[in-house]
């Protein structure tokens, strides 16, 4: 079976600010509108975050800007959302993000076989310390390449 996947954004900030424990595919439950300007290509994951709440899991501060064709019953950019998850795995990313220092955080937003996903991350804030030693590495990385190309 092959997968059709469109990415439509990614969060790409959150690999750098946070430590991803563990990933999660969702669908998510969209307005009309809302599945247009998808399409389009008109979100942001920027200050987005997930919540578990009465047994369901949202998406907060997910930015889709209203369709660009719609009328007066255009959704709202930044209403909460619903997951489409397993009451199994809301309950265990509820207490995952319980802990300490733990939020659940949305990675990318596609369409995978025309369905919109979104792939959510358990995940750990770094510290700036953590970020330096990123870069560092990062850096000593792109200069071991650099010069075994030379060779």
């Amino acid at each position: 079976m092959s997968e059709n996947i469109k990415l439509v954004t990614s969060n790409r900030k959150a690999r750098h600010e946070y430590r991803i424990e563990d990933t999660l595919e969702a669908g998510l439950v969209l307005l009309g509108t809302e599945v247009k300007s998808l399409r389009e290509g008109r979100a942001n994951l920027q200050d987005a975050y997930c919540s578990a709440q009465d047994g369901e899991m949202y998406l907060l501060n997910a930015h889709i800007s209203p369709y660009s064709h719609g009328n007066q019953n255009n959704h709202d950019p930044l209403r909460p959302r619903k997951l489409l998850l397993q009451r199994r795995q809301i309950e265990r990313w509820k207490k995952g993000a319980e802990q300490q220092g733990y939020t659940i955080i949305p990675l990318k937003l596609y369409f995978k076989d025309g369905l919109a996903k979104v792939e959510i991350g358990l995940a750990k804030g770094k510290k700036l310390y953590d970020k330096r030693a990123d870069i560092a590495e990062r850096e000593s990385q792109r200069r071991l390449d650099r010069t075994m190309r030379q060779y």
